[in-house]
Parts: structure tokens; sequence; C-alpha cells
């Protein structure tokens, strides 16, 4: 991968899924989830546009999950249809975006960026 800081966070394992909740959960800070699939059309029209919100709003943690190669922590999360979009905080889902809404995900993560500290 290019450059030192890593924006979007590609999870490959219930593990690494727990870890990185853990870690947002001790730092306080909120994570964004983009629950994807290769296959799904509007997965990849939305893939750029979250790597874009990750570079600008650096204060929120942004993941990718795979729900074909993690379907442990798809199914865990009650994922059912992709793109979907988790916005959690303390372990616990705070909000959700269902579908390639890209108005609505720059908002809420806009909205969501305000409330945390760098």
């Amino acid at each position: 991968m290019a450059g030192d800081h890593v924006e979007v966070h590609v999870v490959e394992s219930k593990g690494v899924w727990d870890d990185k909740i853990q870690s947002a959960k001790n730092q306080g800070k909120i994570i964004v989830v983009d629950f994807t699939a290769t296959w799904c059309g509007p997965c990849r029209v939305m893939s750029p546009i979250f790597v874009e919100l990750s570079k600008k709003y650096t204060n929120l943690i942004f993941l990718k999950v795979d729900v074909d190669e993690v379907a442990d922590v798809t199914s865990e999360w009650d994922i059912r249809a992709m793109p979907t979009f988790l916005f959690i905080k303390d372990g616990k889902q705070i909000d959700k975006i269902v579908g390639a809404n890209k108005e609505e995900l720059d908002k809420k993560v806009q909205q969501y960026a305000s409330l945390v500290t760098a």
C-alpha cells in the first residue's frame, strides 16, 4: 500500500474486527463501517467516496468488511444488503445507512465527525 497513513482499514477476520471495536472504545472514537461485496455494483461506486470521506474526516475510524470473507461479523450485525454503512460508538450501533446513498453518507459522516475530537 502506498503511503504510511491508511485511511480505510480492511477487516479480514472476526479477531481484527474485535480489536478495532475495542481500540475505538478505548479512544472514544466513532467507527464508520462499509459492509461490501466484490460482486456488488453499487458497492464499487461507493468505495472511492468512502475512501475520500476517510481522508477528510480523520477523527473517525473507517473500516471495510467484505460480507463474503467475514461472514461471522456480517451476521452478528444483521447485514442483509450491500452496501450497508454502520456507525458504531462504544461497541454499539448508533446509525445505519442501507444502499448507495452518497448524500446521506456524506451528511452522517460529517455529523458524527463533529461530535469527536481528533
